[in-house]
C-alpha cells in the first residue's frame, strides 16, 4: 500500500492545501450551499469537516470525489483533476503537464 504522504511540513504543500480550500469554498458558495448543507450532500458526519477542508487542514477522501462533484455540480473528471493539483501536485504534473488555464477554474 502507498503510505508516503506529501510532506505536510513543507510550506509549499501547505499553501497548495489552502489554495485547494479556497477552490472548494468558491465552488460551494457558487452553488449557494452552507457548509452544513454541503456536509449533508457529501455524507460528512460533521459540517466542521467542510470548514477544515476550506482552510486547508485536510483533504477529501478519494472514495468521496464523485459525491463532492455531484454536490458541487461539476464534472467528476474536472473535479478530480482540480483537487489532484492541490492534493498530489507531482502526479497532477505528470498526468496533465503545465496547463495554460488555471486548475479548477469555475466555468459558466
Amino acid at each position: 500500500m502507498y503510505a508516503h504522504q506529501q510532506r505536510l511540513d513543507s510550506e509549499e504543500v501547505l499553501e497548495l492545501r489552502r489554495e485547494g480550500g479556497r477552490y472548494l469554498k468558491e465552488l460551494r458558495e457558487a452553488r449557494g450551499l452552507s457548509q452544513r448543507q454541503l456536509a449533508a450532500l457529501v455524507g460528512a458526519d460533521y459540517y466542521t469537516f467542510i470548514s477544515q477542508l476550506e482552510t486547508g487542514r485536510g483533504r477529501i477522501p478519494p472514495d468521496r470525489y464523485r459525491a463532492w462533484a455531484e454536490a458541487l455540480a461539476i464534472d467528476p473528471r474536472a473535479f478530480v483533476q482540480s483537487v489532484m493539483r492541490f492534493y498530489d501536485p507531482i502526479t497532477h504534473g505528470i498526468l496533465f503537464g503545465d496547463l495554460t488555464t488555471k486548475p479548477g477554474a469555475i466555468e459558466a
